[in-house]
């Protein structure tokens, strides 16, 4: 018996997952294995399903890459508009009065406030958002809490007005319809379960 618990001792790193783990961690430890997987199959999947379907991939990638191109050019009035208005915002300090008046409210329903910024810039520029978890990275450090928080919020959210303001206006499309309540209900959801999940997986 003494030699046998020696022998599973010896194996017993090798196993994934530890029996003393709680539920919070297993699911962590699945999240990491399937994360490392899932760009690589994202990028070997795509051509090999083109092959399958007989598509030209080099052909087809190269077309989207002219059109890609055309289209940056086309959109560039309207990414200097809406770029010139957000750093008027936030030079205004109005970004900071704004998020004084929501701390106190969101503070009732357990979300911090360092993470407020990050919900009121990232509808409005994707650029602008990095720089806050930049900033926040610089201040609280990568691996704090409000750091996993605005990372999670900027991967699951959208910049709803910029894409309004450059693609719709790049194609000249005036009437969004529920294109903007739509993307800002998108955006409100997935930044609460960010906070939440990060709070469930790592608090």
């Amino acid at each position: 018996m003494p030699a046998l618990m020696r022998a599973n001792t010896r194996f017993a790193p090798t196993f994934p997952i530890c029996y003393c783990l709680n539920a919070m961690e297993i699911l962590r430890l699945i999240i990491d294995y399937v994360s490392a997987f899932v760009l690589p199959t994202i990028i070997v999947g795509f051509p090999l399903y083109g092959m399958y379907k007989k598509v030209p991939v080099y052909e087809v990638f190269v077309e989207g890459a002219k059109e890609g191109f055309n289209v940056a050019v086309m959109i560039i009035p309207y990414l200097i508009a809406i770029l010139f208005a957000i750093g008027m915002f936030r030079a205004s300090g109005a970004l900071d009065f704004l998020m004084q008046g929501l701390r106190p409210i969101l503070g009732l329903i357990n979300f911090p406030a360092e993470v407020i910024p990050m919900a009121i810039i990232r509808p409005l520029t994707g650029s602008g958002s990095a720089a806050i978890v930049l900033d926040m990275i610089n201040e609280f450090g990568e691996d704090s809490l409000l750091v996993k928080m605005a990372a999670t919020m900027f991967g699951s959210t959208e910049t709803t007005f910029y894409v309004i303001a450059v693609y719709f206006g790049a194609v000249n499309v005036k009437k969004t319809r529920h294109a903007v309540p739509v993307g800002l209900i998108a955006d409100v959801f997935a930044m609460f379960v960010a906070v939440y999940v990060v709070m469930l997986l790592f608090g």
